[in-house]
């Protein structure tokens, strides 16, 4: 009997011993409340481990915690950069708008002396082209073999008094009358020439040679030059004639006549 009560004794102390520990065991057990708030903790940090790690043993493992709105954001590329956004203002700024007139105003002087520079250069341009079209004009001035005459035969005419058709133009005037030459040349030959009479034959510049025909006498020599109005000899009724007068022959590049008419109207003479 008495070891039952001993042992009464000591078995209420022994179980409150018991109590107490499994009490202490249950305050380490996360409660719910607090796993949920260490859920959320967890959710808002992602931990990333580097590959090495995984595959070499003596690799420290590093990791990176990454904040999720930037990790959001790098997924769906929206990055935003606020420095390309535009900036809007309805305000006006009297020293920007000052100095922006003034550079707006250089810029107009500008453009218009480039404008008035380029004009005037064009302007230049067309009067040097005049300048060239009336010295070429001037170059191709002719002057008439003789003053004070009438037109008695045309170039193409058929007549018993020729071989064939007339290849030239007849200026008759009196005899001695000054014949000159038409325009500026070299004296190729000089000359009794039968039918044609006294002859001279001037090659102009361009190769074109002009006859100078039935003269009463003949005051140049072969390898002169002669210039447009130069006197050259005088009219005559050598050769086959009806009377005094020049006979006027124009062959370009020496070669068959032209008719002298036409030619010298082409240089500003209406014979």
């Amino acid at each position: 009997m008495p070891s039952r009560s001993g042992s009464g004794r000591h078995a209420a102390p022994r179980r409150r011993s018991r109590d107490a520990s499994n009490r202490r065991r249950l305050r380490l057990i996360p409660s719910p409340a607090v796993l949920g708030v260490a859920a959320l903790g967890l959710a808002g940090t992602a931990v990333f481990v580097a590959p090495d790690s995984l595959t070499d043993p003596t690799s420290e493992v590093r990791s990176a915690v990454v904040d999720r709105s930037t990790a959001d954001a790098a997924i769906s590329g929206t990055y935003l950069d606020r420095r390309n956004q535009p900036q809007v203002s309805r305000s006006i700024d009297r020293k920007v708008l000052d100095r922006q007139a003034a550079q707006q105003a250089q810029q107009r002087a500008k453009a218009l002396k480039a404008l008035s520079a380029e004009s005037e250069k064009h302007a230049n341009k067309l009067q040097k082209a005049k300048e060239k079209r009336i010295e070429r004009r001037q170059a191709r001035q002719w002057v008439l073999p003789v003053a004070g005459y009438r037109i008695t035969a045309t170039f193409g005419q058929s007549s018993g008094l020729w071989a064939t058709v007339h290849t030239g133009l007849d200026f008759a005037a009196a005899s001695g009358t000054q014949v000159v030459s038409v325009a500026r040349g070299t004296v190729t030959s000089t000359g009794f020439d039968g039918a044609y009479g006294n002859k001279t034959v001037v090659e102009l510049e361009d190769g074109t040679e002009v006859w100078y025909c039935h003269q009463s006498s003949i005051t140049v020599s072969p390898g002169e030059q002669v210039d447009p109005g130069e006197t050259i000899g005088a009219v005559g009724a050598t050769g086959n004639v009806t009377g005094p007068h020049l006979h006027l022959e124009v062959r370009p590049g020496g070669g068959e006549p032209v008719d002298p008419s036409t030619v010298l109207q082409e240089h500003n003479v209406a014979p």
